[in-house]
């Protein structure tokens, strides 16, 4: 099991806001916690066999999703990848049609057909998730495309992992946002890991912001895994494009905590030591985050999040399976 947040934090709460009100702070940890204790419980339900796809966790990756999210209005559009439970929660995705998804469930947001690597919700204008390796960002600029002959302002974000950056497809993606100025903001969520090759394995420079910049598209690096930067740098890029200056890349170093699919730790399977991930655990930004709001304040929204992951696991396990006759139904092929 990962470490507890509330253990790995600094003992010296933070009491700078980084330019946020209360309010803001607050529903940035909100989505935080969320996103973490989403995660753990349904690491936690996976063994019992009652979810029944598989899961790729983002914990220890939430700040990515959290801070982009928290800059986007309703209206803007959030397209995630087979990893994207956080970018789900963080855009305001239903917890409880997610949770439902998972157990395979009718009410489930894809009628229990989808799983975990296919979760979508358009009240939320999450556009939907997707298996295959950078499948999303073409399809993501192409509702840039849409967002910009609609020419309401809104922006789409595109959340992909390092080994994405390797398919052709982002490149021709790049190419083309820019070249159109399309309004598409590109966050690349380096774990160092495709699967479990490092990035030193894959490339003989590890940086990706030099390949994206070569387009002449504004990169941004985030190296530490820090939030706070994360949001002001999804803040100043949301305003570029809303004012038709188009794309902007943002590479979000970050490191997953549990394995590639699954719940459990893999620190033992060869490929990575448990020291390397032991400083970012130190750095966890759930815990940062929260450690900067009042305690009270603090336990209520803990209190509040355990209720609704609490009522979502109910729906999921009161709901029906899809029946047979739905089989073929929404399939397209």
């Amino acid at each position: 099991m990962a470490a507890d947040p509330r253990n790995t934090a600094s003992p010296e709460h933070e009491h700078a806001g980084h330019g946020l009100s209360s309010s803001q702070l607050a529903a940035l940890y909100r989505k935080l916690r969320l996103i973490r204790r989403v995660e753990e419980e349904t690491a936690r339900i996976y063994p019992s066999d009652k979810i029944k796809s598989p899961v790729h966790l983002a914990i220890g990756q939430e700040a990515s999703s959290a801070a982009v999210c928290d800059v986007l209005k309703p209206e803007d559009v959030a397209s995630g990848t087979y990893r994207s439970h956080a970018v789900y929660l963080a855009k305001g995705g239903n917890v409880a049609a997610m949770m439902a998804e998972m157990y395979g469930k009718v009410t489930g947001c894809c009628r229990g057909k989808g799983g975990s690597m296919h979760i979508i919700s358009p009240e939320a204008n999450v556009l939907g998730s997707s298996a295959v390796v950078g499948t999303n960002i073409p399809i993501a600029t192409g509702q840039g495309l849409m967002l910009k002959r609609e020419g309401k302002g809104r922006v789409c974000a595109v959340f992909f992992g390092d080994g994405a950056t390797e398919e052709g497809c982002f490149y021709e993606s790049l190419n083309f946002a820019m070249l159109h100025r399309l309004p598409v903001l590109f966050v690349c969520e380096n774990n160092g890991y495709a699967i479990h090759e490092p990035l030193s394995k894959r490339w003989s420079s590890e940086d990706i912001c030099a390949r994206v910049a070569a387009f002449g598209m504004p990169v941004v690096q985030i190296p530490d895994g820090d939030v706070f930067a994360m949001r002001e740098a999804a803040a100043q890029a949301v305003e570029r494009m809303r004012r038709g200056e188009g794309p902007t890349f943002i590479e979000c170093k970050l490191y997953r905590w549990r394995e590639h699919v699954g719940p459990a730790e893999d620190f033992d399977q060869g490929y990575r030591p448990r020291s390397e991930a032991e400083a970012w655990m130190a750095n966890d930004q759930v815990a940062r985050v929260g450690n900067m709001l009042p305690a009270a304040e603090r336990a209520g929204i803990d209190a509040e999040v355990e209720a609704v992951i609490a009522d979502a696991v109910d729906f999921a396990e009161s709901s029906a399976f899809p029946p047979a006759e739905e089989l073929y139904a929404n399939v397209y092929a």
